[in-house]
């Protein structure tokens, strides 16, 4: 496979995903190598010029009214790493660092930054080599950059910090032995250029996006299949219902239940009955969902935008050998979508776990009770839609908006933050619940096609049927009480893999978002 060139003008979520998860190899292009000499080259002289510049002869943020003597402005740099490695909590997962070197090397490669091409080149040998420094995940508030989680992963360029490395954790100068590098000794402005920047709420944020789109298929796919075992209409997605509502997401999601259920025997199997209509958590299915994929859609925009973008401080235009301070450090266009993501997911958890209960409550559906033979002697999955319950309560908690807050930090220099990192990671665990919310609505609804195949087998629609063949190639009928545990940490492993989509897009084309 064809290396990624960091440098060059677009990144797409999908690169980012393949260097972070695939260990698809990175390189820099003469092009980006030549923006980078030529500002370096340009930072040099104005130090031997002993001009003033912010993070490169003065000290930062409160203190940048300090003036830094020449002979001391490479000692600054390697301070301004130890000291800015004051992060707490358990390490970023490796694909969330890997995500975040990519960016970093992106953003530096565009040439607006004191930075070498030598360290943007160590930069590369450890996504290559697949070393993946040790970033605890709090203590950044999402303004002036990503601070703190940034100088841990660059401390490892010096030969300090941790790093993973060939499944070991390492001291970062034993990583660099073992890649025979010798630890950087960082140039004027290195440091500051090297942890200035929005790359870890990014980093997050790109894969999140990855991911929820993921998530939104497989939630449509698991609204079809309930909708079947529970008789529900497909009249509800009629496309000349949401054409006179034309929210983007809303036509989307009609149109994926439309090929999702098309050719459903369970549907036709009660043509004609009495009722009226179906619960909001079926017929409203399209509007519920449709706005959740909007909050996707917009996270999305922002960022492709935030992915192709420079965020260091202060911005250096070699072309006209010029320096601005400004704010691109500030990451308050993350923070509100991200914000915005998290309400998005959490409702997909909880209209997901209200179809649970539909499956599992015998008053609302002609199911047995808790979806169990021998009800009473088994308790069937009554405790799962507890899980659910408790996921999507505690999501609730986790879709309280981040960047609301604000804390000022360096003596009242840094006024207003953002919260943006603390945002996104609140946003990643939303979705881990709700996906195991829908690995639980998945594992009930295929129980509940069983049960009603019995004796007579009734076949779901295109879609839906290849989603409860794939489910049940993994997980079997629950024919009495098991370990419940393993069954929905199964159904999570396989949503994960992208079978149940892949396998539902071949009958049905490629699902909408």
């Amino acid at each position: 496979m064809l290396p990624i060139y960091l440098d060059k003008e677009k990144l797409s979520v999908e690169n980012l995903v393949t260097i972070a998860r695939e260990g698809t190899a990175v390189a820099i292009s003469e092009r980006g190598a030549e923006r980078v000499m030529r500002t370096g080259q340009l930072v040099d002289r104005w130090v031997r010029e002993r001009k003033v510049l912010y993070g490169v002869t003065t000290g930062f943020g409160a203190l940048c009214d300090k003036t830094i003597p020449v002979e001391d402005t490479r000692r600054l740099q390697e301070n301004i790493l130890m000291s800015h490695a004051a992060g707490v909590g358990e390490p970023l997962p490796d694909e969330v660092v890997r995500a975040v070197m990519a960016l970093r090397v992106h953003d530096l490669a565009m040439g607006h930054s004191a930075i070498r091409l030598e360290t943007l080149r160590y930069l590369a040998t450890f996504l290559n080599e697949g070393v993946a420094p040790i970033v605890p995940a709090k203590g950044s508030v999402g303004a002036s950059g990503d601070l703190a989680p940034m100088a841990h992963l660059a401390l490892v360029l010096i030969g300090r910090g941790e790093a993973n490395f060939k499944g070991q954790r390492l001291p970062g100068s034993h990583v660099l032995e073992r890649l025979g590098l010798a630890p950087l000794e960082l140039a004027s402005g290195e440091g500051l250029a090297l942890i200035n920047g929005t790359q870890v709420m990014t980093a997050i944020a790109a894969l999140a996006v990855h991911d929820a789109r993921a998530l939104s298929k497989l939630t449509d796919i698991a609204c079809a299949l309930s909708l079947e075992v529970l008789m529900g209409s497909q009249s509800e997605f009629d496309a000349r219902i949401h054409a006179v509502r034309p929210h983007p997401g809303q036509i989307a999601t009609a149109d994926n239940m439309r090929r999702l259920t098309a050719e459903s025997e369970l549907i036709a199997s009660h043509a004609g009955c009495a009722r009226v209509q179906d619960a909001y958590t079926l017929r409203c299915s399209p509007q519920i969902h449709g706005a959740s994929k909007e909050a996707v859609a917009h996270i999305g925009r922002v960022v492709d935008i935030e992915i192709n973008a420079t965020t260091t401080n202060p911005l250096i235009f070699s072309d006209s050998e010029e320096v601005r301070l400004g704010g691109n450090f500030h990451g308050q266009p993350v923070a509100m979508a991200a914000d915005y993501l998290s309400m998005g997911l959490a409702e997909l958890g909880s209209v997901s776990e209200r179809r649970i209960e539909r499956l599992v409550n015998p008053q609302l559906s002609d199911l047995p009770p808790f979806l169990v033979l021998e009800e009473g002697l088994n308790s069937g999955l009554m405790i799962a839609q507890y899980t659910a319950a408790a996921l999507v309560s505690e999501n609730k908690v986790l879709a309280h908006p981040a960047c609301v807050d604000s804390i000022p930090t360096s003596a009242n220099k840094e006024d207003h933050v953002s919260m943006g990192t603390i945002a996104i990671r609140q946003a990643r665990e939303i979705m881990d619940n709700v996906l195991h919310v829908v690995a639980i609505e998945l594992l009930c609804a295929a129980q509940a096609c069983d049960l009603l195949s019995q004796p007579k087998p009734l076949r779901a629609g295109k879609g839906s049927h290849a989603a409860y063949r794939i489910i049940r190639r993994h997980v079997p009928f629950m024919k009495g009480d098991r370990d419940l545990y393993r069954d929905i940490e199964t159904m999570v492993s396989v949503m994960r893999s992208g079978a149940i989509v892949a396998e539902v897009e071949k009958e049905v084309g490629e699902l909408r978002l």
